[in-house]
Formats: C-alpha cells, sequence, structure tokens
C-alpha cells in the first residue's frame, strides 16, 4: 500500500521573490482574459483555473467565436504555452532570469502569431512595483521546485474547495484564482443586493460586492500574513461574528481592514492528522459564523440527498 502523498512545504522567505514574479507574470495572462472574453458577474470572466499540468485561462473566443485559444501556465515542463482549435501551438520557457518585461513581450509576440492584436492596461494591481509590465526588470526570479510545489498545493485545496462548494444549494461561483492577488477562490451569495458603496469605490470591489457573500481562499501570504493560509470573511460583516467557534482549534480570528477574517495557516493544518477533514471543518465552521450572524437561510442552502429530492 503506498503512503498518502504529504502537503507541501511552502516557506514564504525562501520563494517569495518567485511568487512576486509569478504574481505578475499571472496578472498579464489574467489582463489577457479579462480584455477577450464577454463579462461576468462579479469579475467570473477574467480568472485562472486549476488544470492537471498548472494553471489555465480554459478557452478565449478567437475568430469572433469561430474558434478559441488557450493560454496554459505549464509548471511540470515549467512553460508558457498556447494552443488554438485551429491546431497551433507555441511556447515560450518559464525559467530563472525572465524577467516580467521580458515575459510581457514574449506573450504579445505568441499573440500576435495566432492574429490577435490587444491592448490591455500595462500596470500591474496592487503590487510592490507599481511600473508598467513592459519596463519591470527587477522582478525575474523563478525557482521551478517553489513553484511546482505551490501547484501542487493548489491541486489539493482545488479539490477540497470544490467539495465544500458542492454543500450549498444557493449561487457559488467556480473555484477559480484571483490573480489580482494570487488566491484560489470559492464564494457563496445570499441572494440579496449588498449595501451601496461610496461613489469613489475602486469598480472591482463594486462588483465583487454587489451583492452580500462569504468567501473562502488560500493565498501563498504576503507582507502582513507570513506564510500560506486559508481565510474566510463574510460581507456585509456582521456584528459578533468573531464571538463565533471556528474549527480545528488552530483557525483564528483576524482583524482585515477593520473586520474579522477566519485565519488557518496552512503549516497548522499540514501537521493536522486529516488535513483534508480539518480544512473542511474549518471552512463549514467559518461559513457558519457567518451565515448564522448574517441571517442567512442556513437549511434553504444546504443540499439535499439525492433521495430526498
Amino acid at each position: 500500500m503506498q503512503n498518502q502523498p504529504t502537503l507541501p512545504s511552502l516557506p514564504l522567505d525562501e520563494w517569495e521573490q518567485s511568487k512576486i514574479t509569478l504574481n505578475y507574470f499571472l496578472q498579464i495572462a489574467g489582463k489577457i482574459r479579462l480584455g477577450l472574453m464577454p463579462r461576468k458577474n462579479h469579475w467570473w470572466y477574467l480568472t485562472l483555473y486549476v488544470s492537471p499540468r498548472g494553471l489555465t485561462t480554459h478557452a478565449i473566443p478567437l475568430d469572433d467565436g469561430f474558434n478559441t485559444f488557450e493560454l496554459t501556465f505549464n509548471f511540470i515542463s515549467h512553460q508558457v504555452e498556447l494552443h488554438t482549435s485551429r491546431g497551433e501551438a507555441y511556447s515560450f520557457p518559464l525559467e530563472d532570469g525572465l524577467s516580467v518585461a521580458a515575459f510581457y513581450q514574449q506573450m504579445f509576440d505568441l499573440l500576435k502569431k495566432i492574429g490577435v492584436e490587444l491592448e490591455i492596461i500595462d500596470r500591474p494591481i496592487d503590487m510592490p512595483l507599481d511600473a508598467p509590465f513592459s519596463e519591470i526588470e527587477t522582478y525575474n526570479t523563478y525557482q521551478p521546485a517553489y513553484v511546482a510545489q505551490f501547484w501542487r498545493a493548489l491541486t489539493w485545496v482545488d479539490h477540497v474547495f470544490k467539495e465544500f462548494g458542492g454543500r450549498f444549494y444557493g449561487k457559488t461561483c467556480p473555484v477559480h484564482l484571483y490573480w489580482h492577488h494570487m488566491d484560489l477562490a470559492v464564494t457563496r451569495f445570499s441572494g440579496k443586493r449588498g449595501p451601496v458603496m461610496e461613489p469613489q469605490t475602486r469598480l472591482i470591489e463594486k462588483d465583487a460586492y454587489s451583492h452580500e457573500v462569504i468567501s473562502f481562499g488560500f493565498w501563498a501570504g504576503d507582507d502582513n500574513v507570513r506564510g500560506a493560509a486559508f481565510y474566510c470573511y463574510t460581507f456585509p460583516s456582521p456584528e459578533g461574528l468573531d464571538t463565533e467557534p471556528l474549527q480545528p482549534q488552530a483557525a483564528s480570528w483576524v482583524d482585515s481592514n477593520g473586520s474579522p477574517m477566519a485565519l488557518l495557516m496552512y503549516d497548522d493544518l499540514r501537521r493536522e492528522a486529516d488535513p483534508k477533514a480539518a480544512l473542511l471543518d474549518f471552512l463549514e465552521s467559518a461559513y457558519q459564523a457567518g451565515a448564522k450572524r448574517a441571517e442567512w437561510d442556513v437549511p434553504g442552502f444546504t443540499v439535499p440527498s439525492l433521495r430526498d429530492l
């Protein structure tokens, strides 16, 4: 009998420069998808998806929709791949020393080969260096082993999130990766409109939070959270949310821009005897906390057994 695979280590201090460089790469690919896909609610048309080889855009319209193309970050062979339904296939390597500027140029060179002329807003969103992608040379680190470990973690989390997402009978987004902060997320909606936002609120927030949500995610860590972690927040945040219990014991409520957010560190989850059960417990307890305090219809949103339909 084979040993059960273990969750890979993701020590942020050791691969942070690669993580940031990859985040820039994903923003460029995401903006390409944003520029060519039909609009869908809550920005669901710009996200990326976990695939058996890495991350993918899925099919993007080409030739006015008569054909399609797909961009894939292949984290097994470490290359960017472009395939079309016309049979074309192009690629370039992901390797240490590849700068954001060089990636940007090579990506748009691939698009030209298939006849796609596209302009995107040539600037990142909320990244350490706010400069045109085409000018960023300082971020050029790519550590294949750590990138592959991050993808392996995403693959497992994607599976657990999909199982958890299937327990909810209301509107639920696909499990997808938002390239903005490079977090894999799944979100549940109550169906009620969210609060009216101030006119100066960014368009990103206005469309993302047009309705009440409880959102769950996983990301590799940042300046404030120094390690990979799982999170859950309720919007709008109800009173008393952070008094509700969370599971497993390592989970806790933290402040996130003035509102409570449930947090479970990835390394704490790796130490659990049954990581999948522990993660499902975290997601369910955080959902129950938000749904209870926000007065969602928990019984009505619970997926019934097929025998009970």
